[in-house]
């Protein structure tokens, strides 16, 4: 019994360690992280100075994609599931990166999602162009938030970000750089469950990487969830691990000495 209680006390406080991270039902396929100011990627206006990221560096074929568009690797990160009342204010900010140029036109997106997965609606999309506004990209569907500020041009040249591995500081054409952060704020339609998905996704080819920083993620000003756990969080899991291990081990010696 002594053995037993041992284990489950160490079982829970790991749990407690865990925190909301063991609850959390976000995830990511691909390249994603969190990052702080780097480079031409300043802290996010709201919400810093850290902020998450998605990049194609070492993307999956065939994910961070927009319905019939296409692309051919990256990565995505699907937010927690949160609830909202009709009318509650939805917000982040992003700034969309790219090394690429328009000659490959690579994008990036925020969608949102119900708790199930379908389809809501496209909190904005963006692509590389030389000229004019990123978002909506073209070729891509229409904006359903209202962006701030609405011009979204690209701050043209070979933009230094580390989360484009091997092609920060690298331009291949008229159309690479960054644009800064922008904000997105979209009103819910309906009071229910949801989920925010965020994507980015080479196109025609798997070179000259491109990435998304988003930050500041609220719905109704509250907090919705982080994309990866801090590293003081991972720091806490191993500890709870290590003194799971530690248990099972003095439980162990325990039971061998009580059965000799």
């Amino acid at each position: 019994m002594r053995v037993r209680n041992l284990l489950l006390s160490s079982a829970v406080a790991a749990a407690a360690l865990f925190g909301a991270s063991a609850a959390s039902a976000s995830t990511c396929v691909g390249n994603c992280g969190t990052l702080g100011p780097n480079g031409d990627v300043t802290a996010p206006p709201e919400g810093g100075p850290n902020y998450g990221y998605v990049s194609t560096v070492n993307g999956v074929d065939g994910v961070g994609q927009i319905a019939g568009v296409g692309g051919t690797n990256g990565s995505e990160f699907i937010s927690d599931v949160f609830g909202a009342q009709a009318g509650d204010p939805l917000a982040f900010y992003f700034n969309y990166v790219t090394s690429d140029g328009s000659q490959f036109t690579e994008y990036g997106f925020a969608e949102l999602l119900t708790a199930a997965g379908s389809h809501v609606a496209y909190l904005f999309t963006a692509r590389t162009t030389p000229s004019g506004n990123t978002s909506p990209g073209f070729g891509l569907p229409a904006n359903s938030a209202t962006l701030t500020p609405a011009t979204t041009p690209i701050v043209g040249g070979a933009p230094e970000w580390s989360a484009l591995g091997g092609h920060s500081n690298t331009c291949f054409g008229p159309g690479c750089g960054y644009t800064g952060w922008i904000k997105s704020v979209y009103n819910i339609g309906d009071t229910g469950n949801y989920k925010v998905k965020f994507g980015v996704t080479n196109f025609l080819d798997e070179d000259y990487d491109s990435g998304m920083a988003y930050a500041g993620l609220t719905i109704a000003g509250e907090p919705i969830g982080n994309a990866v756990p801090e590293p003081s969080t991972w720091a806490m899991m191993l500890l709870g691990f290590f003194g799971l291990g530690s248990a099972l081990r003095r439980g162990r010696r325990m039971a061998g000495v009580a059965a000799a």
